[in-house]
């Protein structure tokens, strides 16, 4: 029995984690934590999460119960990410990890840690979402020059960053496809007299709004067609299910930098 160390367990995307795992057959929450100074700390997260069953106590750091778990999953800030990067690098346990927002600086660390241990690292889990990058992929390989690009997501009034993570996955994949260097490329912002749109740019727009989960469109549009490709999350279990999927793969894998087209086998 595979046993998991959850990080910010007190989260939306904890306490959907410790749903998910405790239906799951071959998982147990084994470890969690939540940041310094919440009220959570010493807490069960399993009855904070609303379930009887089940006795994981919450503390500030997985430093004094490393040897409660078997891989860390981690959705919580890129900061926070980071330290426990360093934590599992000196624990030797897998990690996964699904933290936006992350600077390059830190991307590196990442890669850095994968070094010594298995890391899958991915913006969005969902097993939709990433069978939309493959299908994307090969949209653009296949209308390539001819259609302009534009980028929309759309998630809760919460979220901190923008463009979303999957948003720019989506730009990745896409400006690849098309043999295209997104950082000269994309165009984050369009306000005023702009000119008209540059041939090759990949336009992203980001909307924050309500209890929104997550929603992504990639349009390519030319004179006289448009196609759409669109994803919506309804539920954080979405990336949750995928997550506890990933955690299952990546503690059989040797150290290395992971994403989930590997773990779902696309590549």
């Amino acid at each position: 029995m595979t046993r998991a160390a959850i990080a910010g367990a007190v989260g939306r995307m904890g306490q959907t984690l410790i749903h998910v795992i405790d239906e799951h057959e071959s998982i147990v929450v084994g470890a969690a934590t939540d940041e310094k100074g919440s009220d959570a700390i010493g807490g069960n997260a399993y009855l904070l999460a609303g379930i009887p069953v089940g006795d994981v106590t919450i503390t500030e750091t997985f430093a004094d119960v490393a040897d409660e778990f078997d891989v860390m999953i981690d959705f919580t800030s890129p900061d926070a990410t980071a330290a426990h990067v360093q934590q599992c690098v000196e624990f030797g346990k897998p990690m996964v990890i699904g933290t936006t927002g992350m600077n390059d600086d830190q991307i590196q660390k990442i890669a850095e840690a994968a070094k010594f241990i298995p890391i899958m690292f991915a913006p969005n889990m969902s097993i939709g979402v990433n069978a939309m990058l493959g299908a994307l992929e090969l949209v653009a390989k296949t209308l390539g020059d001819d259609f302009d690009i534009e980028i929309t997501e759309a998630h809760h009034r919460h979220k901190v960053d923008a463009p979303s993570g999957t948003a720019l996955k989506i730009g990745e994949v896409i400006a690849d496809a098309l043999g295209r260097d997104l950082d000269k490329c994309a165009v984050y912002a369009r306000e005023g007299i702009t000119g008209e749109r540059e041939k090759n740019s990949i336009g992203f727009q980001s909307i924050r709004a309500g209890d929104i989960v997550g929603d992504h469109t990639a349009m390519f549009a030319t004179d006289g067609e448009r196609l759409e490709i669109t994803h919506k999350a309804s539920s954080r279990r979405a990336f949750a299910n995928g997550a506890v999927r990933a955690a299952l793969w990546v503690q059989e894998q040797p150290a290395g930098l992971y994403d989930m087209q590997d773990v779902l086998g696309l590549r």
